[in-house]
């Protein structure tokens, strides 16, 4: 599950990175990639937007496609590209208890 801590977290780095140059790398869906070249030019709170080197177009994307995994950000740190890692998302499993007679029993 995507907590609001993670998300802020990711918007202080992302925002730190303002005017960085970037590579975003996504999916265009059937096999289809795409890896491309910009900078990070506003932060806002739900999203973030680039503009891309090549046409001068921009676009924006949330945190929660960064933090699932939708699209990858690599930023340029002075000597190479460095990715930007959102934490891992785990799910816990519930535990499922049945009541008898008032007693929760763990269901098998």
């Amino acid at each position: 599950m995507i907590c609001r801590t993670d998300i802020s977290s990711l918007k202080t780095d992302i925002t730190d990175k303002i005017g960085q140059k970037i590579i975003v790398k996504g999916s265009l869906g059937r096999s289809k990639e795409f890896e491309k070249e910009g900078t990070i030019e506003k932060v806002y709170s739900n999203l973030f937007v680039v503009k891309y080197e090549e046409n001068n177009r921009t676009a924006s994307y949330t945190y929660t496609d960064l933090l699932t995994r939708t699209i990858e950000l690599d930023v340029f740190d002075g000597e190479g590209f460095n990715p930007i890692i959102p934490p891992e998302v785990f799910q816990t499993k519930k535990r499922k208890y049945v009541r008898k007679n008032n007693i929760k029993i763990k269901k098998k």
